[in-house]
């Protein structure tokens, strides 16, 4: 494949939105690697996704350490693909990771203690090519570490270089609280918060998104499309190639009851008369009104990411569509 020349109308289209009160923008259509950029997928699909992506001003790409599978792969992927094509442009892309979750044997492997934190650090640098991450997170709480723990590893990521700035995934309204009190005292702000937020799931409603807001913290939410059930892909009933159908702990086939399929039906009824699909519909809703600062999304095609970047093109709702959709939703 020819050397990747990225397009010179890249930042004509994508709006950025800044995180927070910080000095950073997020375009509102971030990518993720949690799927698709294993080694069960084709480096040239994965290489063709990012650098359209890219060329849409998608300037954000997320991966953890465990992605994959197998664990850590996604990481080496983009490693391979950052060398060959992204280098020149690191100056213009956000790349962030995390750690937390199981990655490898023993007690120090996984969740929030100093140790496993700054080793997998350094392990996520050393997959990726990378000299720092903009974003190093905390991929999720740990019941057992002292907050005061988990946020000074985090301090220690940024005050050292290897990261930009800090922030935490999937942590409640009150844990949320207490690492930003641990963050204010060591003198790092907490940059953005990565909660899972859609039309079908909105726990960040009750209080995280009131929390973030009052003390400037920026939102980037992830599985927006519900795992793939706000698309078009289960408007008809389960395919067979589709993730609801395989092993995928994460949209099990017993989720698609009758109800749940006649509310996205709905919503797509709704996301047609705004001239959109049901997927530009779930990511626009996410960002309506700028609580969420990005929405982040995954690919496994060049047309699946240009089908849900285009969502960008109608961000707004009127009172009456936001009313509709929250009688479909039972609200």
């Amino acid at each position: 494949m020819s050397p990747f020349v990225a397009a010179g109308n890249r930042y004509a289209d994508m709006p950025y939105r800044r995180a927070g009160r910080s000095g950073l923008k997020l375009p509102a259509v971030s990518l993720g690697l949690w799927h698709n950029f294993g080694d069960d997928k084709p480096l040239d699909v994965q290489r063709a996704v990012l650098r359209r992506a890219f060329d849409l001003g998608v300037t954000h790409f997320d991966l953890a350490n465990n992605y994959g599978p197998p664990p850590g792969s996604a990481e080496t992927s983009f490693g391979r693909h950052f060398a060959a094509d992204f280098r020149p442009y690191r100056d213009e892309i956000l790349v962030s990771s995390k750690a937390g979750y199981l990655m490898w044997d023993g007690p120090y492997g996984e969740w929030g203690s100093r140790k496993n934190l700054l080793a997998s650090l350094d392990q996520s640098l050393a997959r990726t090519g990378l000299d720092y991450f903009d974003v190093f997170y905390s991929h999720r709480p740990d019941p057992e570490t002292p907050i005061e723990e988990t946020m000074g590893a985090l301090d220690t990521a940024v005050r050292s270089g290897k990261a930009l700035y800090a922030g935490i995934s999937n942590y409640s309204p009150e844990q949320t609280e207490a690492a930003l009190a641990a963050l204010k005292d060591l003198g790092t702000p907490l940059l953005l918060h990565q909660p899972r937020y859609s039309m079908l799931d909105r726990w960040v409603e009750d209080g995280l998104l009131d929390t973030l807001d009052s003390h400037g913290v920026g939102s980037i939410a992830y599985s927006p499309l519900s795992q793939g059930l706000l698309t078009d892909r289960y408007l008809d009933g389960v395919p067979a190639d589709s993730r609801a159908a395989g092993a995928s702990p994460f949209l099990t086939s017993d989720r698609l009851t009758e109800e749940t399929l006649a509310t996205v039906r709905a919503l797509n009824d709704i996301a047609k008369g705004r001239g959109q699909t049901l997927a530009q519909l779930a990511i626009a809703w996410v960002l309506r009104r700028g609580r969420v600062t990005s929405a982040l999304i995954g690919a496994s095609s060049v047309a699946q990411l240009e089908n849900t970047v285009a969502a960008t093109a109608n961000l707004e709702f009127t009172d009456d569509e936001l009313a509709a959709i929250e009688r479909v939703l039972g609200r």
